[in-house]
């Protein structure tokens, strides 16, 4: 217990060694120390932080005077990250419920491709065939109603199942 409370103590201590320590004077003549600069006014730097030297250029070509740091170069804060994250998960969640809708879409067509391949083959069989009526009697379908029946869908087959 006492060697891990003093563990956390040394790394607490150790967190601010390396920010830079400014030292002002405010409105009232009080000299402040922080680690903060203030927005304005004139400012003595008593301790410089580390400093990471700007990442040369590969190649060795780049102009003089030209900037070395890019954007791409800086971390990104918390807020970016998240916002990152959270539009890599939307583009994730699209490509999902896309991929989802194209499948439901294929099992659809795949399910009435199947029906209407079992119908023409009945019909095509020779065996009688009864559907209601608009009276919601049964009713034999003629050789002629069972042409009709059979070339429709034949076409729908040939429209829908490819």
């Amino acid at each position: 217990m006492i060697r891990s409370a003093a563990a956390l103590l040394a790394l607490l201590t150790a967190l601010p060694a390396a920010a830079q320590i400014y030292s002002w004077k405010d409105r009232d003549g009080r000299t402040v120390y922080s680690d903060v600069p203030p927005p304005t006014g004139e400012v003595k730097v008593l301790r410089p932080g580390r400093v990471v030297p700007p990442a040369a250029p590969a190649n060795g070509d780049a102009a003089p005077g030209a900037g070395t740091a890019t954007d791409a170069a800086k971390p990104k804060s918390t807020a970016e990250r998240d916002l990152e994250f959270r539009q890599r998960r939307a583009a994730e969640a699209e490509s999902q419920a896309k991929a989802d809708k194209e499948a439901a879409a294929t099992a659809e067509r795949e399910r009435f491709c199947t029906q209407a391949r079992n119908q023409l083959t009945a019909l095509r069989s020779g065996v009688r065939i009864a559907r209601p009526n608009a009276a919601g009697e049964r009713e034999f379908l003629d050789d002629a109603a069972r042409a009709e029946e059979t070339s429709r869908l034949q076409q729908q087959i040939d429209q829908s199942c490819q």
